[in-house]
């Protein structure tokens, strides 16, 4: 749940000409083969970065072939009908670029970044690898065993245990509720067809946003890219977000682990990213335990009574739904009591108006440090392909301030009322349950 392109929520993030940053001016078309292209034109360096967001995700996962997306976009990049893994790693190289890819729930990414004199051989080796992939044998069998040491070494993890249960419960008989990698099992079932086949299928134009920023311009991008991607053909659109079954449980699960400290999550369904009320919540979710050290939640749970080192609260949202989740480390005589006040603190933020000094204080910080995110090329395009995927317009970093800016107290206790209960959130709790059940 952590992931996610998660990605997370970087959208809220602007960049502005006033505070000293370079304006990003995008500009956006559609290419002959049905690729959006957004392009910010920045002169400052000699460099080109892209970020490409395909509909390739987790959630098209074949039946019974957990992991399929995510060894697929591992694979891209280790071999083509041109190259083999090493002579593209020594393309690279050679070019000082670098080219990866990786998938989420509901996308792939594939990042490049390239000096913009090698911007043809950059483009040319990123076309490869999206339309003549061909997942040796012998590469897809050493992706399986890294993919399982990864799972494995998840399952050992007490904050990865919590996360993957909760989604569980939380997205419940969906391909969300489980991990993007998959599991031992079906990860080691997957044939090189069923690759070929999700890679053929999902790996087309007409479901990409490329975002790019660089010495170039959105002209010079749009002849080199009809060159570049000339034979990369539509395919199937992307469909639109999944109906999502509600929750069924609620309440606490456990785990048992010999641990000394447990791990705690609480939480339920959120808000999707196109909710009006996303930008309210950021708002309560900041004052309750997004804002670190500032935070009530911090401030209740840490420096008063000193349950917990690690204490924190978000709102993720994607298309179509989110998550809200309070997360803690505590010890393990100590968990129920912490959960307990956690609930007092959802409880208080419902029930009474947040104060003027912590909304300001919010509103604040929320405006004024997502703009200082921006010092990579790198992150302003997967910014912009963000934007164009969560349909929030090119002139969304202009809007952003007032977006916030307008949230009032009664806002925040009216969002705090219609998305939290503490009675029916579901409770996570890895640790050691013979002294936790003690307490």
């Amino acid at each position: 749940m952590k992931k996610l392109f998660s990605l997370l929520l970087f959208v809220g993030l602007l960049v502005s000409p006033g505070l000293g940053q370079t304006a990003m001016t995008p500009r956006r078309s559609v290419l002959n083969n049905g690729m959006v292209l957004l392009t910010s034109e920045q002169r400052t360096l000699p460099m080109v970065s892209i970020e490409m967001l395909i509909h390739a995700g987790a959630r098209y996962d074949a039946p019974k072939q957990d992991g399929l997306a995510n060894l697929t976009a591992e694979l891209i990049t280790e071999g083509t009908k041109r190259r083999t893994a090493l002579q593209i790693s020594e393309s690279l190289d050679f070019l000082g670029a670098s080219l990866s890819a990786r998938s989420g729930e509901d996308l792939a990414s594939v990042s490049l970044t390239v000096l913009k004199k090698d911007l043809p051989a950059g483009l040319e080796l990123l076309a490869e690898v999206l339309t003549n992939a061909v997942f040796p044998p012998e590469e897809i069998e050493r992706q399986k065993q890294a993919v399982i040491a990864s799972i494995r070494a998840k399952q050992e993890q007490p904050g990865e245990i919590a996360d993957m249960r909760f989604a569980a419960a939380v997205f419940p008989q969906t391909r969300y509720g489980r991990p993007v990698e998959g599991n031992e099992t079906t990860v080691k079932a997957i044939p090189q067809a069923s690759l070929r086949e999700f890679y053929q299928r999902h790996y087309r134009p007409n479901r990409s946003i490329m975002a790019i920023v660089g010495d170039i311009s959105h002209e010079e991008m749009t002849e080199a890219l009809n060159q570049a991607f000339r034979s990369w053909n539509k395919g199937e659109p992307p469909p639109k977000p999944l109906v999502l079954p509600a929750p069924r449980e609620t309440g606490t699960i456990r785990i048992n682990k010999d641990l000394t400290q447990a791990n705690l999550i609480m939480g339920q369904r959120g808000v999707g990213r196109e909710n009006p009320d996303y930008y309210a919540l950021q708002v309560m979710n900041y004052i309750l335990g997004g804002g670190g050290f500032s935070s009530r939640a911090m401030d209740s749970i840490r420096n008063q009574r000193g349950l917990a080192y690690s204490v924190y609260s978000y709102f993720s949202a994607e298309k179509g739904r989110g998550i809200f989740q309070f997360v803690m480390q505590t010890k393990n005589d100590t968990a129920l009591q912490a959960i307990a006040i956690a609930k007092e603190e959802i409880r208080r933020i419902r029930q009474a108006p947040v104060s003027e000094a912590e909304l300001n204080d919010a509103k604040d910080y929320l405006t004024g440090s997502f703009p200082l995110r921006f010092d990579t090329m790198g992150k302003v395009a997967n910014f912009l392909a963000q934007v164009e995927y969560f349909e929030l317009g090119l002139d969304y970093t202009e809007r952003y301030p007032d977006l916030i800016r307008k949230i009032t107290i009664e806002d925040v206790n009216r969002v705090a009322q219609k998305y939290l209960d503490p009675e029916e959130m579901i409770t996570v709790i890895v640790g050691n349950q013979t002294i936790i059940a003690e307490k």
